[in-house]
């Protein structure tokens, strides 16, 4: 196996895992104003939607930066942004130019993110993960 087949899934997993971890953390550090942006668009019980939201977060982040059921992880994370993207950065209905962009900028951001989970659902976490251990235990008859 060359390098880029044995090193990047690692890497490329990590980055993902980074990527969602420090986005957690702005979720935290501004949960009123993460509650305030969803009441905004209509998002029903927003504390209890957050609070499930960080909580399969982290169970993506774990999965992909240990390669344990890195494709569910993946799924999970897929899901969260597609839905995140979708509903959050609704560019379409904004008529303010400035606003329009950024929030397109967000969008694209988010479909790109779900592109690279996509390829990692697709091919797998690489052979630097938990799932790819070799077994363990008693000898074969």
């Amino acid at each position: 196996m060359s390098f880029s087949e044995t090193i990047s899934p690692l890497v490329g997993r990590w980055a993902l895992a980074w990527f969602y971890l420090a986005g957690a953390r702005h979720l935290m550090e501004g949960w009123h104003r993460a509650v305030e942006q969803m009441l905004a668009r209509q998002v029903p019980l927003p504390p209890l939607v957050l609070m499930v939201v960080l909580v399969l977060v982290f169970m993506g982040v774990l999965s992909l930066a240990f390669g344990y059921q890195a494709r569910h992880g993946a799924v999970i994370l897929f899901g969260l942004t597609i839905t995140a993207a979708v509903v959050m950065h609704d560019y379409w209905h904004i008529d303010d130019p400035g606003l329009r962009r950024a929030e397109f900028e967000i969008f694209v951001r988010d479909v790109a993110i779900c592109g690279g989970l996509l390829l990692l659902i697709g091919l797998g976490p690489g052979p630097f993960a938990i799932d790819r251990a070799p077994p363990t235990g008693g000898k074969k008859h």
